[in-house]
């Protein structure tokens, strides 16, 4: 009880979610992104299910951050898959008429938490920090911020539907974070230093590589659907 009526505690907390509400921009078009093609009822479901597990999967990261982030070649692996990710959610390769039950959703689900998992490496070190090692503090802080991150996915699914586009800024955006994630990789830190440039290349890079790539897959995707669909049944 002590702990509620410390003033400390509510200034800790406050920054603690204005920092999840900041940083969590990118993770909240992940989670649209994945579960766009999905039945409305089961895009709820992937949204609260992925969003709750990657909060948890968030708490469990934030422990080990500090030893994580200096592991060399970490990001790198973790900007490909991002890439990968941002590739695959553009291609479409989760289409209308391949998700049946379950199977979609958990498909999604996963999407959704291996991004955020990946994406967040950086965030957990400002989240760690405004809790300076309080335990309860930073879980209610990230518990809070369920809430937040799943409304910002339920809004940008809702203008991505209007909006098509946001889909390819979207997957855009997430190859510009795997750019900027290559840079602080502890393996190339003193290279890219030396290359002030690269601070610029490489994000734009990024972003250029999913959607390039992405869009190629899926128009090319869409004609083999139609050549199938062209050929008379055997």
């Amino acid at each position: 009880m002590a702990l509620l009526t410390s003033p400390e505690f509510w200034v800790a907390l406050f920054q603690i979610i204005l920092i999840n509400i900041v940083l969590s921009g990118d993770n909240a078009v992940v989670i649209a992104l994945a579960c766009r093609s999905l039945p409305p009822q089961q895009q709820r479901n992937a949204i609260i299910f992925g969003s709750v597990g990657a909060i948890v999967l968030r708490v469990i990261l934030t422990f080990f951050a500090v030893y994580l982030l200096s592991l060399p070649y970490l990001k790198l692996i973790g900007a490909a898959l991002l890439l990968w990710i941002g590739v695959g959610l553009l291609k479409g390769e989760d289409g209308d008429e391949d998700i049946e039950g379950n199977a979609g959703l958990m498909a999604a689900i996963k999407t959704i938490i291996i991004a955020d998992l990946v994406m967040s490496l950086d965030n957990v070190i400002g989240v760690a920090a405004a809790a300076k090692g309080n335990v309860p503090l930073l879980v209610i802080g990230l518990v809070i911020s369920i809430p937040l991150i799943i409304f910002g996915s339920t809004l940008i699914l809702k203008l991505m539907n209007r909006f098509p586009i946001i889909i390819t800024l979207g997957a855009g955006l997430l190859g510009w974070v795997a750019g900027e994630m290559t840079l602080t990789d502890p393996a190339i830190h003193d290279f890219v230093e030396k290359h002030h440039y690269l601070h610029n290349i490489l994000p734009a890079l990024g972003a250029i590589i999913v959607v390039a790539v992405g869009k190629y897959l899926a128009s090319r995707g869409a004609s083999e659907e139609e050549q199938a669909a062209d050929q008379p049944a055997a």
